[in-house]
């Protein structure tokens, strides 16, 4: 696979490293409600951030993005959202192995943040958090199977508390959700001169449609990080984007079709389907987005304590 992977990246044009720094000078945080959100709607610009020197690319997957399944193999062999993980890391690793022909190692386990288990995938100077509360639906409602339970009717106070769906944690109301995301930031960033933080974008009338996700998870990312200036805030249109004309050039399309590729890979090694030809269509040639400037710059001598590299996780198993 490391040779195809090589070739594929040589072809268009990848020729930044994607190493891992100990202290990493920028640290880019990608929200997605669901599995698949980055590699649709926010990029290229996650891979650029990956390759990136002296940077830290942190994915933070709110929902388990189970369709209503919950841990359930809906007649497959594994769950759902498992290889919906699956296909969220592999893309993850394709971009960090851009120029690495040795394979990197991959720290993967349960840490402890605000009281709540998550589990934190770290591969080369990537790392991926994944809280699996339960897909809301189209309808924001939530699910039968799941307990109708929702982002949505979480941040409303329909529901006083969410568990995720594998039973691992349970957040006592949209507060200690948002709590624990700004802990997740504080931890990550360390003492990085540079914050970006990438989320869908939270304006109905430019990102018309989206799915309540969505719109949740940018409220979430809103409010978790108020007060944090010195971040530069990336908003990128999500399911309105397809109604847009394609503004991405041969290049840029290559490498988001190439990433999305391995996603749907990853999604079908574990016996699930993805819709490939209906969003490469939609979706795969535009990259719509408005960035906010940050308005301070960072002072590295006020990070969080607890932000630190390398954090080390409960539980934790390694594999190249």
């Amino acid at each position: 696979m490391a040779v195809s992977m090589m070739l594929a990246l040589a072809a268009v044009g990848v020729s930044a490293k994607a190493e891992n720094p100990g202290m990493p000078e920028r640290v880019s945080f990608y929200f997605a409600a669901h599995q698949d959100d980055w590699q649709l709607f926010m990029n290229p610009a996650a891979f650029e951030d990956v390759t990136r020197p002296a940077s830290r690319a942190v994915f933070i997957y709110v929902t388990a993005g189970d369709a209503g399944f919950g841990t359930g193999k809906g007649s497959r062999r594994h769950p759902y959202y498992l290889a919906r993980e699956r296909g969220a890391e592999l893309a993850v690793r394709f971009m960090a192995d851009a120029e690495n022909t040795a394979s990197g190692i991959e720290e993967a386990g349960t840490v402890e943040i605000n009281g709540h288990k998550v589990r934190r995938v770290a591969y080369r100077n990537t790392v991926s958090y994944f809280l699996r509360l339960a897909d809301g639906g189209l309808s924001g409602r939530g699910y039968a199977a799941t307990g109708h339970q929702s982002l949505r009717r979480l941040a409303d106070a329909e529901i006083a508390s969410m568990m995720a769906i594998d039973g691992s944690t349970s957040y006592q109301g949209w507060a200690d959700l948002a709590a624990t995301v700004r802990q997740i930031v504080d931890r990550e960033r360390g003492s990085a001169r540079a914050i970006l933080l990438n989320a869908s974008e939270p304006e109905a009338r430019t990102n018309f449609g989206d799915h309540p996700d969505h719109q949740m998870t940018a409220r979430l990312v809103g409010e978790s990080t108020a007060g944090l200036v010195c971040a530069e805030r990336v908003f990128h249109v999500a399911y309105a984007s397809a109604k847009l004309p394609e503004n991405l050039g041969g290049q840029e399309r290559d490498l988001k079709t190439a990433v999305f590729a391995v996603t749907v890979a990853g999604i079908r090694e574990l016996d699930h389907s993805a819709n490939w030809r209906w969003y490469r269509l939609a979706y795969l040639g535009r990259s719509y987005k408005r960035a906010v400037p940050a308005s301070a710059p960072c002072d590295p001598s006020k990070s969080a304590a607890a932000a630190v590299a390398g954090v080390p996780a409960a539980a934790a198993t390694s594999r190249p």
